[in-house]
């Protein structure tokens, strides 16, 4: 069985209700958010409209929709940012580093000169992607890069702007 995060009240549930603001573009089975953690600048999520905790847990019509909307914001971020490459990835529980019981799929614009490495922070390295080859993730450090990217609620409204701008037709 997997162990999922506890937040209550599901943050994701939250923005889509109480921070329209947040909201980048919207589909009958998703809205696609900015992240207040802004590892990189225009880094977003696509939820499913249905409070649902993982992939296990949609529909035929909501699988299908959610990678349609990752797609639209993808060619969005390419056209905002130019970035050298798209993230994309998904967590399912809270041994793969899920940490919201609200299924999100992360949709990343990766630039060069930043701590991430590939994939979730936490859990890979790659060379020349930003944290060197056989670097151990140290927790330590955690709090600090937390704080670091988290941007205020002026500078997601102008990234998503930007964002919207940029969305294909």
């Amino acid at each position: 069985m997997i162990q999922l995060p506890t937040r209550e009240p599901c943050d994701l549930c939250v923005a889509a209700r109480d921070e329209p603001w947040k909201i980048i573009d919207e589909g009958e089975h998703t809205l696609t958010v900015i992240n207040p953690w802004q590892f990189e600048a225009g880094q977003c999520c696509v939820i499913t409209r249905r409070h649902v905790a993982t992939l296990l847990d949609l529909s035929a019509p909501e699988c299908a929709a959610i990678l349609v909307a990752a797609k639209r914001v993808a060619e969005a971020l390419v056209g905002a940012y130019r970035p050298l490459g798209i993230l994309t990835f998904q967590n399912n529980g809270v041994y793969s580093g899920q940490e919201t019981p609200h299924f999100h799929f992360h949709v990343v614009p990766r630039q060069p000169g930043s701590d991430w490495g590939i994939g979730p922070p936490q859990l890979a390295t790659f060379d020349g992607a930003g944290r060197p080859r056989g670097t151990a993730h140290d927790p330590a450090n955690d709090a600090a890069r937390m704080a670091r990217v988290r941007v205020s609620a002026e500078v997601l409204a102008e990234r998503v702007e930007r964002i919207r701008a940029h969305l294909p037709p």
